[in-house]
């Protein structure tokens, strides 16, 4: 829903949806989330206020209401291999029915698939099924490293690393697949990894015979002692015992001890670099419900008792309130912020415009720029983001102050084409995002000096951060700028 009366622009033609320029904008979100285990969706009411006079100032939100909740549900399967796309969908039309919003009534949103469920071989095709059906969503198949973003943002653990005594905050997003880790340091994470420890890596039905068996979970069973097969029907005594190995092995990550060999391949990312033992602890996920109290019933997994273990290994760590719990990583919004590049865009190529929903690669830390240190920074910008040279669409935004020296423009643009061999010798589009006044330079220096032969645009003067997707235009006409519609997942 948007205010009437009001200035807009087209990002394409005169038949898209319009982006509306003027002081304030109300939207009407929903976030919806598909993990391993469970799977639920949040409606929310957002006002946004434009930060300036001008059209390219950012507009923020600057209120937020949660209009629906909608109750948790187990994530349905198919088979070991597919999600139920049939259940998925019928759990979104009872939302939609529950809160009595229309389909029409949702102007943005995200649609993320987590953990396990982002490996499953339909994955993909179903949340773009649902993007395209339930309007102009941010989607995104969460690997790990941004799974553990989410899960930090989303729960508070960032935002409480900014206070005073909390200097080094550590979330830990129990899952029913895998346990996310997030280190967080003066409001961000600097470092995420995962492991394949997680509550429904055994789960069972009402007459307690083992339904769900995962190769993991067996093995890890297997190191506690227990021999778990589907069918069989395994203690009390028992899942207590195998709760306490993987409480063991959550605790072993906080405390920064490496993880026993012989249990073998326990890490999904590389293990955390960072040195521990963490003091400052937040959970997240749906093992957290049970760890603060807030959920007593059982599911037929190993959710109650993993988080009885693990408060009982827990010691004298400061165990911090998150924001939310098995939410956090549920965006219940995009946030959507209109700005105009600057008029010295390169490019060459306007048919390379419009796009949409494009994932954006924070390229920041660039002090002292050589080629090596632009390379790596690229590299790392994507590996945050589970992306990947030549594996989809992204654009990088760049964070620059050094100003039009050549020396250092020549560094940096040789940097990103040491980084993306693929992309550039496909001749894949490359897009740039610079928020600095040097995109002509960056573009024919590209261009002419490092041979990037395909599609190419370098956009000026817009400021972009991790967790943004954009929306770019086609230039406007006459002025040779071109509007941008950033929609940034909202914590908060």
């Amino acid at each position: 829903m948007h205010e009437d009366e009001q200035e807009h622009i087209h990002l394409g033609g005169e038949g898209d949806p319009a982006v509306y320029t003027g002081e304030q904008v109300r939207l009407r979100s929903a976030g919806i989330d598909i993990g391993s285990s469970t799977s639920h969706l949040v409606f929310s009411d957002l006002v946004l206020a434009r930060q300036g006079r001008y059209l390219s100032s950012r507009y923020q939100v600057v209120q937020r209401d949660v209009r629906f909740r909608s109750r948790v549900i187990l994530t349905p399967y198919a088979s070991r291999s597919q999600i139920d796309t049939a259940g998925v969908g019928r759990f979104i039309e009872d939302a939609y029915r529950e809160a009595a919003i229309r389909r029409s009534e949702i102007d943005t949103g995200a649609v993320i698939t987590t953990g396990e469920a982002a490996m499953k071989e339909n994955a993909g095709p179903l949340i773009q099924l649902f993007a395209a059906d339930a309007g102009k969503f941010v989607c995104a198949t969460a690997g790990p490293h941004l799974e553990s973003l989410l899960a930090a943002h989303g729960s508070g653990a960032a935002a409480l690393s900014r206070e005073p005594g909390h200097q080094t905050v550590l979330n830990v997003d129990i899952g029913g697949g895998t346990t996310k880790v997030a280190v967080c340091r003066k409001g961000r994470v600097q470092e995420t990894a995962a492991v394949h420890v997680g509550a429904r890596l055994l789960a069972w039905d009402g007459g307690g015979a083992l339904r769900r068996v995962e190769e993991r979970g067996r093995a890890i069973a297997r190191e506690a002692g227990v021999a778990a097969a589907p069918g069989d029907v395994i203690s009390s005594a028992a899942l207590d015992a195998v709760a306490g190995h993987l409480a063991g092995l959550i605790v072993r990550v906080i405390d920064g001890q490496p993880l026993p060999e012989r249990t073998g391949g326990l890490w999904i990312t590389e293990p955390l670099r960072s040195p521990g033992p963490f003091s400052h602890i937040v959970f997240s996920g749906g093992v957290a419900e049970y760890i603060y109290g807030c959920e007593t019933a059982e599911f037929g997994d190993l959710g109650p008792r993993l988080a009885r273990a693990v408060l009982a290994r827990l010691g004298e760590r400061a165990v911090l309130e998150p924001r939310e719990r098995i939410r956090a990583t549920c965006i219940g919004a995009s946030q959507y912020t209109v700005q105009v590049s600057g008029n010295t865009i390169f490019l060459p190529d306007a048919g390379i415009l419009p796009v949409r929903n494009v994932p954006v690669a924070a390229v920041r830390g660039l002090d002292v720029p050589s080629r090596r240190q632009v390379a790596e920074a690229v590299r790392r910008a994507l590996r945050r983001l589970d992306l990947a040279d030549g594996d989809g669409r992204f654009a990088l935004a760049i964070h620059w102050h050094h100003g039009p020296e050549y020396a250092a423009l020549s560094e940096l643009c040789g940097g990103i084409v040491e980084a993306l061999p693929e992309t550039v010798e496909a001749r894949r589009p490359l897009l740039l995002v610079i928020d600095a006044d040097v995109a002509g330079l960056v573009g024919r220096t590209l261009r002419e000096e490092c041979g990037v032969a395909g599609p190419l645009a370098c956009i000026d003067q817009i400021a972009l951060r991790e967790f943004d997707y954009i929306d770019i235009g086609s230039p406007l006409s006459d002025q040779y700028v071109v509007p941008v519609v950033v929609k940034s997942l909202v914590f908060h």
